[in-house]
């Protein structure tokens, strides 16, 4: 039988690990419960979350008792909140106090800012506030749909169930953000990669070559017209190098001032959209951000305009935003979706059609949800194709550049060597 290592929390709210054997994981899970203890994580041995299990309880054990104090601007890393949201609605689903299980996190926080935060937490809880109140300290930490989904969990008295909610939500959030960076990220090292040798080659190697032709010719005459251009492009970047610099500068903080206008914010995320090859995946990834937010908002008991207004602050993209905008006043005058949606030119005909049919039904929550997961499956497959066609592309490109360079400098050593070798022959 496969072993599994878990971490867990005593009736004391202290951590302990261990280990054991059972057939799967959902007996070795209620063997644990069995025991008394409130499961937090538990992997099977050879899987990587299992060696993770083990560094965050040596981790916990250092950071025990240690604790920061944490103001209103504090930030965490969205996989620590991913990680507490998780843990927190295990602890509530398994019969376990909100303050008992904040208590409880707080002290095996191994992220100081935080622990400190839990903490916190648990103190205004203790005093008499209300969870979703607590959370309103750190809008930089909880965001409004984070705050209104544990205020209708709260409302609802199915806190476990809407925490459990919200920690899968933020579980594909992350998943569908590794999957974009994944995708940005290689053209973007190759170009990189391609840019600095090329700068390499004509700022150092290209003009000790000129040297040495002009030794070995005298005239640049004589010299085949690639490599005259080569060394002329080179020539050219070494004269010009502190303008080349200013123009890369001013791109840049011209780039971040059209970035903080509105009418420029507007511009970029409108030809994010419209990009060969990107901007198919930028599409979907927001239509999927989309979907999935409203769905997992409106499912959990938010009211459907305030769902609206907080997936429109959260969609990324001020086009999908301003779709949202007009979504949300035909929703107040007791309109329907679709029309909205079909005049943004952002969402696809099925799109639409799977919400025409959620609302004819009744099952408009479902319907997102299910539309999330479909185009969650199609950017990960748009993302494997990106990627596939990408690497050779990139490839072929950094070989023609750093080909032709090289070609341009051999050619007239090729021509030396044949000249050499005639005037031997005669």
């Amino acid at each position: 039988m496969p072993t599994f290592h878990y971490i867990a929390l005593d009736q004391n709210g202290q951590e302990t690990t261990g280990d054991l054997e059972a057939a799967t994981e959902a007996d070795a899970m209620n063997q644990i419960r069995q025991s008394g203890l409130y499961l937090t994580n538990i992997a099977a041995e050879g899987q990587g979350q299992a060696a993770a299990i083990k560094k965050r309880a040596k981790t916990s054990t250092k950071t025990k008792g240690k604790s920061v104090k944490v103001g209103a601007n504090a930030k965490v890393k969205s996989k620590s909140l991913m990680i507490f949201t998780r843990q927190l609605a295990t602890l509530i689903d398994s019969g376990l106090p909100l303050l008992r299980g904040l208590t409880v996190l707080g002290r095996q926080e191994p992220n100081l800012v935080m622990k400190g935060t839990i903490n916190t937490l648990a103190d205004n809880v203790q005093t008499g506030s209300t969870f979703s109140e607590s959370l309103q300290q750190y809008p930089r930490i909880f965001n409004k749909l984070y705050i209104n989904m544990v205020k209708a969990g709260e409302l609802g008295g199915v806190l476990e169930l809407v925490l459990n909610r919200l920690a899968e939500y933020q579980e594909k959030a992350q998943k569908l953000k590794n999957k974009i960076v994944a995708a940005m990220v290689y053209p973007m090292i190759v170009m990189f990669i391609a840019a600095g040798i090329m700068v390499f080659l004509m700022m150092v190697i290209v003009p000790r070559f000129e040297s040495i032709f002009q030794d070995m010719l005298g005239s640049k005459d004589k010299l085949p017209p690639l490599t005259k251009f080569v060394i002329g492009f080179s020539r050219g970047m070494m004269d010009n190098i502190v303008y080349l610099i200013a123009f890369v500068i001013a791109v840049f903080v011209g780039w971040r001032v059209l970035a903080s206008n509105a009418g420029g914010r507007r511009w970029i995320d409108r030809t994010k959209l419209k990009l060969p090859l990107f901007g198919d995946v930028q599409r979907k990834t927001a239509i999927s951000r989309f979907t999935r937010t409203l769905g997992t908002l409106v499912t959990s008991g938010v009211p459907i305009l305030q769902a609206l207004n907080i997936t429109r602050d959260t969609a990324g993209n001020t086009i999908v935003s301003d779709a949202i905008n007009k979504v949300h006043d035909a929703v107040k005058e007791g309109e329907s979706m679709v029309a909205p949606l079909e005049s943004s030119g952002v969402f696809p005909p099925m799109v639409i059609s799977m919400v025409d049919v959620g609302e004819e039904t009744g099952q408009l929550p479902e319907m997102l949800l299910k539309i999330a997961d479909v185009y969650e499956d199609e950017v990960d497959n748009s993302v494997s194709a990106l990627t596939s066609m990408l690497e050779p592309l990139m490839i072929v490109v950094l070989a023609v550049v750093v080909g032709t360079i090289v070609m341009a400098l051999f050619l007239p050593l090729i021509d030396v060597i044949k000249n050499l070798s005639g005037g031997s022959g005669g």
